[in-house]
């Protein structure tokens, strides 16, 4: 059987090993570009867009690009003195 051109949310939660929250969230933020097809507006992710999706994933990861967790960044925003750079130095 050939491989699907399209995958549901759901394939694509199942693939990325994530919620299908979180599969949605990075269709919504247009991290993953996604297409709505029929009349109850179902998304579809091309196949190649998700290898593409990944592998700038990868390119990020290895460039360093890899942004810190939500939770340091909420602790630099309450207690500039958590930040590396001291307080005031923000």
């Amino acid at each position: 059987m050939p491989t699907p051109r399209f995958l549901t949310l759901d394939d694509v939660a199942e693939i990325l090993n994530v919620s299908w929250s979180q599969a949605y969230a990075l269709v919504r933020r247009k991290e993953l570009i996604a297409i709505q097809i029929g009349g109850r507006g179902q998304w579809r992710v091309e196949t190649d867009e998700l290898e593409r999706f990944i592998a700038r994933k990868y390119a990020e990861a290895r460039a360093g690009g890899v942004p810190p967790e939500p939770a340091e960044q909420r602790a630099e925003q309450d207690d500039p003195a958590a930040s590396p750079r001291g307080p005031g130095r923000g």
